[in-house]
Order: structure tokens, then sequence, then C-alpha cells
């Protein structure tokens, strides 16, 4: 171990109650830590995702970096919202917070207390169901496979596959089988898996659960990725713009989304639980 620590925050992301939502840790001052540095800190942190922020350059854009457990990730909502909560609430900078990442540029303003984040949308188009998948979730696909009474049907994007069933009830009753979901072949450069269906409550345009044992995440809490794939599928579906969101997870999440053409906007609060110093791996 080396020079000096690393300051780290962790902050539980789309909520604004502590121990809700989803967790992320969000990492500073890490300008020439190494890939392998970066990737031996988040499987040490061991949360589905760890912010790696750098100094800013000379127009104020920071380069934004997530990792799992496991691997690097092309894009990650719940620890870019923790990030941006970090820099504007711990840190006492001016909104908006540009990020550059490998999604393109990434923007996070604040409005009524509510951080606002801008990113690409990813509308999903329908497929076959992937052989293995409804009996490893233990839901009925479309190839008559799995348990259960309703048909689901499979959509994906570039970054998220969305299985669509009829009821809430139906996703929160599903117990996946990972170590058979983990082996289930999806589309190239999908992530996850994301189980949705309109919401029962008043108010809640729809809901989900995410999987990602692929990338070392069973269920993760509240995923915003998802969300730049659910956002357009349930806008053409409910036809509307602006939904109330529901992730169905053990800890929970809400979020207030809007599709905007090629873009998705993601709304939501978050809070820091802790933060400190680490070792800076060599």
């Amino acid at each position: 171990m080396t020079g000096r620590g690393i300051p780290y925050y962790t902050v539980d992301a789309f909520t604004d109650t502590p121990f809700g939502g989803n967790p992320a840790a969000v990492c500073l001052d890490i300008d020439g830590l190494s890939d392998a540095a970066m990737a031996r800190i988040a499987a040490e942190m061991n949360l589905s995702e760890t912010a790696f922020v750098y100094a800013p350059d000379e127009s104020g854009e920071r380069r934004l970096r997530w990792f799992t457990p496991v691997a690097e990730v092309p894009l990650c909502g719940h620890a870019t919202l923790a990030s941006a909560h970090v820099l504007l609430r711990e840190l006492a900078l001016s909104a908006p917070v540009r990020f550059r990442s490998l999604s393109g540029l990434l923007v996070v303003s604040e409005k009524d207390g509510r951080l606002r984040m801008d990113f690409p949308a990813n509308p999903p188009r329908e497929a076959p169901m992937p052989d293995g998948l409804a009996p490893a979730l233990g839901i009925a696909g479309g190839d008559g496979d799995g348990a259960g009474s309703a048909q689901a049907t499979f959509a994906t994007s570039g970054k998220v596959a969305l299985v669509v069933v009829r009821t809430e009830a139906e996703v929160l009753s599903i117990r996946p089988d990972f170590g058979a979901l983990g082996r289930v072949r999806l589309p190239g450069g999908v992530m996850g898996v994301a189980v949705t269906a309109p919401g029962a409550e008043p108010h809640v345009d729809f809901v989900s659960r995410f999987f990602a044992p692929w990338l070392g995440v069973d269920e993760d809490p509240v995923t915003g990725v998802a969300h730049t794939t659910l956002t357009p599928y349930w806008s053409a579906v409910l036809g509307k713009a602006k939904m109330a969101a529901r992730q169905r997870s053990a800890r929970g999440g809400k979020l207030t989304v809007r599709a905007r053409e090629d873009r998705v906007e993601l709304v939501g609060q978050a809070v820091t639980v802790a933060s400190g110093s680490m070792l800076r791996p060599a």
C-alpha cells in the first residue's frame, strides 16, 4: 500500500431514508490509480457498484467510472446519483455536475432538493426468450417453460433485458435460481434482467426487480441503468412521458422518470451513511 489515503463515501441512492435504496461507494482523489487497483477496491467494498470520480478537466467535466465486485460496467445510475450527491452535498460544489463516461456525457442537475440525471435512453425490442431464462427466474415464459400461471414476454436493449409479466404480485413472488440464471446466455452487451409489471398501487406506474449474477450482483436493490430501458418501454405502453417507478427489492427504491426522445431523465434523492479514508493499493 502506498501514498496518501483515498477519501470515500458510502451513499444510499434513490431514497431519502438512511439504509434504504441502493448503496454505492464513491471514491475521490483517484487520478493515477490503476484499473487493477480500482478493481481491488471495488471487490473490497463489495457493493453492487463502486464509483471512481476523477478531478475536473479544464471545462469542469469529470471522468466517472463504475466497477462491480467483479467487472467494470459502461453505465450505472445509482452510483452516478451517489457521486453527484457527494460533489453537491458533501463538497458543496455547484450544480449541474457533468461526467464523462463510457456511455457519453452524463449531466446531473438539481431542482427542489432532488437530483435529476440526464441519461441516454436504451429502448428495447421484443425478442425470443433466451433458453433457460424463464425457469431460472421461476416464471412462465413464452416458450412454456417455468412455473406459474402468467405468460411472460421478453425484450432487450443494448444494455438491459426485460421480462414483462402481468402483475406486481408476480414480480414480488419471483425466487430465482441464481446458479442457473448466471448460466443463461443473454444477448451481447446486456448486463442483467429486469422483471417488470404495472404498479398495483395508485400513482405507481410500473414496478421492477433487477438481477445481474453475470456481474456478481444477484439482485440489485435499485437500478438506474435498468430504467433507461424500462422508461421508454412503459412510456410507449402507457402513453405518458412522466412516470412514478418503484423497484421492489428488499431495500426498495423510488424514482420519478421521464422519457424525452432519445434521452431519459431519472429523478431521485440520496443520503450519505458513511465516510472515511482507505489505503491506496500499490
